[in-house]
């Protein structure tokens, strides 16, 4: 982790930009650097690695694959998805569902469209999700795996911590990270609802669906982020149904 000396910043990136892959039975848009896609200049912000928007087919999905000393979090839309790892745990995660999982020392695991799992053409839809990705407070844990559901608690309209290792969200946070310079918030909003950001050296705004107006800068819509250095306060509302997850950070990588 690091603090470096900063400069007051927003900056809105749109859905438009992001970079791409799509494999037929994944469509998936990448806010930074991943896989092939590669720009020195947008490999994180803050903490935040990976914000990875992505659509899975039904009776498809991610074959086991191996992660190693990274907190990933798991944020479902639409749809479910079922996860399996090496340590035993499996689950079906859907939306509401706050999930996380601590790859440590090194984790080996699955997730696929739940879809497959319950037959008949009716159910065989498409699975939403965002999958968040920081870094650990320190290399080489023991692997992890944590889940519970906050759907009522995003019945508030509120900014509802998802995912926290900061010490002020002991009971409050619906799950744990192992890093506590790090939390995520979702929100569910109807129009005309707002809230406000928390203030940090370092802030990520996602909308992963409908379409928000962030004070001082304007309109969002679905896809659509902003990057926030050594600011915050500023008021979201929305302008149709919508959710968001926001990232507060205080620290960054290390160059």
């Amino acid at each position: 982790m690091a603090t470096i000396e900063l400069n007051p910043n927003v900056e809105v990136r749109r859905a438009e930009t992001r970079f791409k892959s799509d494999f037929g039975w994944l469509d998936s848009k990448h806010s930074f650097s991943f896989g092939h896609h590669y720009d020195p200049a947008n490999t994180h912000h803050g903490l935040l690695l990976v914000n990875n928007d992505d659509i899975v087919d039904p009776g498809t999905g991610f074959e086991t694959h191996p992660h190693q000393d990274m907190e990933i979090v798991t944020w479902v839309l639409q749809g479910s998805l079922v996860h399996q790892d090496s340590t035993g745990h499996n689950g079906v995660i859907y939306p509401g569902l706050a999930q996380r999982m601590s790859a440590g020392t090194g984790i080996l695991h699955s997730e696929k469209n739940d879809s497959w799992r319950l037959g008949g053409d009716e159910h065989r839809d498409p699975v939403h999700f965002v999958q968040m990705w920081v870094l650990p407070d320190e290399q080489g844990i023991t692997p992890g795996y944590e889940q519970l559901e906050i759907d009522d608690a995003l019945l508030s309209g509120g900014l509802v911590p998802v995912a926290s290792g900061m010490d002020r969200h002991d009971g409050e946070a619906a799950i744990r990270i192992a890093n506590k310079y790090a939390a995520l918030y979702a929100a569910r909003l109807q129009p005309g609802q707002s809230v406000e950001l928390p203030e940090a050296p370092f802030l990520h705004l996602f909308v992963p669906r409908g379409s928000v107006t962030l004070e001082g800068a304007g309109a969002l819509a679905t896809g659509d982020s902003v990057r926030f250095t050594a600011t915050g306060g500023q008021r979201v509302t929305a302008s149709e149904p919508a959710e968001i997850l926001v990232w507060e950070m205080h620290a960054t990588v290390a160059a």
